[in-house]
């Protein structure tokens, strides 16, 4: 099996921009990476991404990034009292699958 690299984006905004936002995100990854068994093979961020190679298919990874955005919301929303980390998509539309929103 290929490698597959996904990236889970913001729906708007930089949520990464801060220091432990960004540490907790890339740490979530890595765990639970490891608590799946799933090898992770490279991790990039940016202000408003996280990227993640994994040797999974792609619908195994895309899972994955579901359950990355699942858990880093549920810990944003505890720790500051605000609305989901990566934002609220449109109805119909996934969090790793809107860069041709109109």
């Amino acid at each position: 099996m290929e490698p597959c690299t996904v990236r889970l984006r913001a729906v708007s905004g930089t949520p990464l921009d801060e220091l432990v936002v960004r540490e907790m995100v890339e740490a979530a990854a890595h765990a639970l990476a490891e608590r799946e068994g799933v090898a992770l093979l490279e991790l990039s961020t940016s202000n408003d991404s996280i990227t993640l190679t994994l040797a999974l298919d792609r619908l195994a990874a895309l899972g994955f990034l579901a359950e990355l955005r699942r858990h880093t919301n549920a810990w944003y929303e505890a720790k500051y009292r605000d609305g989901p980390l990566w934002g609220t998509p449109p109805p119909g539309k996934e969090a790793w699958d809107h860069e041709g929103w109109e």
